[in-house]
């Protein structure tokens, strides 16, 4: 245990080093490089770049590099777009935008291809159940991994606070706070000036050396991790065979009945992090309150990672997502009914704090869901995962500039609803084919659905 519990820690804290960097940018991009909506268009691209990459990339870098060299070489992509906001252009900022989503897809799924063998492989020598060691895999990683928004935050609030200018919000700028907001450029009159480039070079520094960090702690510490079946699908699986094992994926009626699910975690977090900071933190406390709020969310989700991957084995992941919908559906009716005031400060902390908790569920348990339902295809099941939900990024990036927040409200609450029944058919057709036996153990056995993929 004590070897598969290092690399499991390995990987964590080389993503949490690589997205403190990468989470501190992407919060900053609307605000650093607001000149002609450069910020905004990188992550458009960024985005874009990375549901491309979710298509073809995955099965073909992890079969050719292995687990630990795409996790790697995908990290020093992330170190490019770093080092292009040194000099943000239109000739730096979109080219790495691209580098940086061409590799992200093959960064997760090497990720979460790694951590669903070294449970498997560690289950079968313990005589345990496959599906509990991955759940407690995903519950350490995401327990490390959630704290990158916590860092990435403190580290460009300690920084860059040292030249923000902050002044009083007016009853006026107040009315165009909230679900019913003004779309207007700017939401209230308190936005800060932009940094000294010395404030953002210093950024910037600690960002890309954090990000290089990452990479050698992977290379140095990470072992590399083998599957049978893997490297005997790698002999027999013809090229184009594994270009478009992205594609053929979507013949099992699983996975597409979890697209909704996937997208689903593009909303939310983008709702979160775009329009809930901009058109209530911002607007009605100022942009210096951005950092502490998300660190609220991101400190919860942390913990909430940890407890979920350990309970789901005793209360089974269909209580967790139901609690998980409940709790993101009482938020987004609080967001429609609530107008923001300076004056109720904690309720501004309260809803991305249960926030935390819905979004620590969609991510272990999708992710270990993905893992045990799609075990024969994993790094085809996972690049579905990243290219489903980078789709809900794309399309929730497409239309936040042009929607209020409430009809943007509405719109994450109907694709709730539709992955909450899309879900519910998937454990039925489960429990359908397994019955009187859990689904997880019957495929273990070779049973139905066994040799179908998922992303």
């Amino acid at each position: 245990m004590e070897r598969n519990l290092k690399n499991v820690l390995v990987i964590s804290f080389g993503f949490l080093l690589l997205f403190t960097a990468y989470s501190g940018l992407q919060s900053l991009q609307s605000s650093l490089n607001a000149e002609e909506g450069l910020g905004v268009a990188s992550l458009s691209v960024l985005y874009a770049a990375l549901t491309l990459s979710s298509m073809f990339l995955p099965p073909i870098i992890i079969k050719k590099l292995g687990c630990k060299w795409t996790i790697a070489v995908s990290m020093c992509c992330y170190v490019a777009y770093s080092l292009g906001n040194f000099y943000a252009s239109w000739y730096t900022l979109i080219p790495t935008s691209m580098i940086l989503g061409l590799g992200g897809a093959p960064l997760w799924s090497a990720k979460c291809t790694y951590l669903t063998i070294a449970g498997t492989l560690y289950a079968e020598k313990a005589g345990k159940k496959a599906k509990d060691i991955i759940n407690q895999y995903f519950g350490i990683f995401f327990l490390v991994f959630q704290t990158a928004g916590v860092w990435g935050n403190l580290i460009s609030s300690l920084i860059l606070s040292q030249s923000s200018n902050q002044g009083e919000i007016s009853e006026e700028d107040l009315e165009c706070c909230g679900a019913y907001d003004c779309l207007t450029a700017t939401t209230n009159s308190t936005g800060s000036e932009r940094p000294s480039d010395s404030l953002i070079y210093t950024l910037l520094g600690v960002y890309t050396a954090s990000g290089a960090l990452a990479v050698l702690l992977v290379i140095i510490f990470l072992d590399q991790i083998k599957s049978d079946q893997a490297e005997t699908e790698k002999e027999k699986t013809p090229f184009w065979s594994t270009f478009l094992a992205t594609f053929r994926h979507l013949k099992d009626k699983r996975q597409c009945l979890l697209i909704p699910l996937t997208m689903y975690s593009g909303f939310e977090q983008a709702f979160l992090s775009g329009d809930y900071s901009k058109s209530f933190v911002t607007c009605a406390l100022g942009i210096h309150y951005v950092g502490y709020i998300m660190i609220c969310f991101a400190g919860i989700n942390s913990l909430c990672s940890l407890l979920f991957g350990k309970i789901s084995q005793f209360t089974g992941r269909k209580l967790l997502f139901a609690l998980a919908a409940v709790l993101n559906t009482g938020c987004m009716i609080t967001v429609l009914l609530w107008k923001p005031d300076p004056k109720q400060l904690a309720v501004f902390f309260v809803i991305p704090g249960l926030w935390g908790v819905s979004d620590a569920v969609w991510q272990t348990q999708t992710n270990a869901l993905y893992g045990i339902l799609f075990e024969k295809n994993k790094e085809a099941a996972f690049a579905n995962y990243r290219l489903w939900e980078s789709v809900g990024f794309v399309i929730a990036f497409a239309y936040s500039t042009k929607l209020q927040v409430y009809i943007k409200t509405y719109i994450v609450l109907s694709v709730l609803v539709l992955s909450m029944v899309s879900y519910g058919v998937v454990e039925y057709l489960e429990a359908k084919s397994s019955p009187g036996t859990p689904a997880a153990t019957k495929k273990e056995n070779g049973g139905p659905h066994s040799q179908e993929t998922h992303m």
